[in-house]
C-alpha cells in the first residue's frame, strides 16, 4: 500500500497509451493545511512526501481535496395526478345524493310504519268503540229490564194492601146515620145519581123503628156536618135499605167478583156513634147460613154496634159486602151481606 498520494482516476485518467489531460490550474498559495480525515488519510501529516514518479504530472500542493461523491439534487416527490375539478364535484354530488337517497329512503320507511301503526291504532280503536256501544247497549237493556221490574214491583207494592191508603181513599164517602133512637153507618156508592144527588145504603135494621112508624127522613154526618138523606126503598129480607140525599159525594166502586177467604180488608164505621172508624182483617169464610136471605161473609175484623150498615172494603178499594152484625161474646166474627145480592134489589151500583 503507498503511502504517497494515489492518482485519481476520478477525472477520466488517460488509458495507457493516451496522452494525460493537462491538470487544471491552480490557484496561487499558501494553502491551508488540510483538515484531518479529509483527503489525507488518517495518521498522515503533509509533507514532505517522496519525488512522484517519472512521466507522472506534478500535483499542486496541497493536494485538493476530491469529493468522493457528488450531492444530488433532491428527487422531486411523485406527482399523484390530481382528477379534474369536475370529477370531484361528481364525486361529491354522487355522495350527496347517496346520503340523501339514503335519508329519503329511512323517512319513507318511518312513515310506512307510521302509517301501519296509525292504521293498528285505528283498527284497535275502532274496535274499542265496537265494544263500547256493545257494553252500553247491553247496559241499556240492562237498565231497562230494571225499570221493567222496578215498575212491576212498584205495581205490586201499589196493588199491596195498605190500610192508611185505603182509609184515605173510603172515609170521605161514609156517614153516620141518625134514624130516630137509632144509630149506624151509611156509605155512597155508585155513579152520581139522576137528580145530581148521591144514593147510600145502610141495614134495614138500621132505619126499621123510623121506617115502620112512618118516619122516611134520615140525618147524615160527614166531617160534622149534618145532612137529610129520604128512605126511598128497604128489603127486610136481606137487611138492606137505599137512602138518597141531594148533596154531592163520591160513591164507592163494587167488586165485580165475589169475596173470597183470605182477602184483606178493611170495615168502615162509627161504632157506639164514633165516626171514621177503621179496623182491618180477612175475609174467613163464605157463610151459606140456609135460609132464604141467602150466604153470609164472615170476616174478622172487629166490629161492634153502630157499624151497621158499614161497607167493607178489599184490597182494590171495591166495596164487597155490608157489615149486617157482629155475635155477642165472639171475637174477630162478623158478617156482611154481599154486595152483589144488595146490587140486584136496588139498581145504584
Amino acid at each position: 500500500m503507498s503511502t504517497g498520494p494515489q492518482p485519481d482516476t476520478s477525472q477520466g485518467a488517460a488509458a495507457p497509451g493516451v496522452p494525460a489531460p493537462p491538470p487544471p490550474p491552480m490557484a496561487p498559495g499558501p494553502y491551508p493545511p488540510a483538515p484531518m480525515g479529509h483527503g489525507v488519510p488518517a495518521g498522515h501529516l503533509p509533507g514532505p512526501f517522496p519525488p512522484a514518479p517519472a512521466g507522472h504530472p506534478r500535483q499542486p500542493w496541497p493536494p485538493q481535496p476530491v469529493p468522493m461523491a457528488y450531492a444530488l439534487p433532491p428527487y422531486p416527490a411523485p406527482v399523484v395526478p390530481r382528477p379534474p375539478a369536475s370529477a370531484g364535484r361528481l364525486r361529491r354530488l354522487l355522495g350527496f345524493n347517496t346520503v340523501l337517497a339514503v335519508l329519503l329512503a329511512l323517512l319513507i320507511g318511518v312513515v310506512a310504519w307510521q302509517n301501519v301503526r296509525i292504521g293498528e291504532l285505528s283498527a284497535a280503536l275502532e274496535g274499542a268503540d265496537q265494544r263500547l256501544t256493545e257494553l252500553r247497549q247491553k247496559d241499556g237493556d240492562r237498565l231497562q229490564e230494571a225499570e221493567n221490574r222496578l215498575g212491576a214491583l212498584e205495581k205490586e207494592v201499589g196493588a199491596a194492601f195498605n190500610v192508611e191508603k185505603l182509609a184515605a181513599a173510603v172515609l170521605p164517602s161514609v156517614f153516620r146515620v141518625e134514624a130516630g133512637r137509632s144509630i149506624g153507618t151509611a156509605f155512597a156508592v155508585g155513579p152520581e145519581a139522576a137528580d145530581g144527588g148521591t144514593n147510600l145504603f145502610t141495614n134495614f135494621h138500621v132505619v126499621e123503628e123510623l121506617y115502620q112508624d112512618g118516619g122516611r127522613t134520615v140525618k147524615i154526618t160527614r166531617d160534622g156536618q149534618r145532612f137529610d138523606a129520604k128512605i126511598v126503598g128497604v128489603n127486610k129480607l136481606r137487611d138492606v135499605a137505599q137512602l138518597h140525599t141531594t148533596a154531592k159525594f163520591a160513591g164507592l166502586t163494587v167488586a165485580g167478583t165475589p169475596a173470597k177467604p183470605g182477602q184483606q180488608i178493611i170495615a168502615v164505621g162509627a161504632p157506639l156513634g164514633l165516626t171514621d172508624t177503621v179496623t182491618s182483617g180477612v175475609i174467613s169464610a163464605i157463610r151459606e147460613t140456609g135460609y132464604e136471605e141467602g150466604p153470609m161473609v164472615q170476616f174478622d175484623a172487629a166490629i161492634n154496634p153502630g157499624n151497621s150498615g158499614g161497607p167493607v172494603i178489599n184490597g182494590r178499594q171495591q166495596v164487597v159486602g155490608i157489615t149486617v152484625a157482629g155475635y155477642l161474646n165472639a171475637e174477630g166474627l162478623g158478617l156482611a151481606i154481599p154486595i152483589a145480592d144488595a146490587c140486584k134489589l136496588f139498581t145504584v151500583c
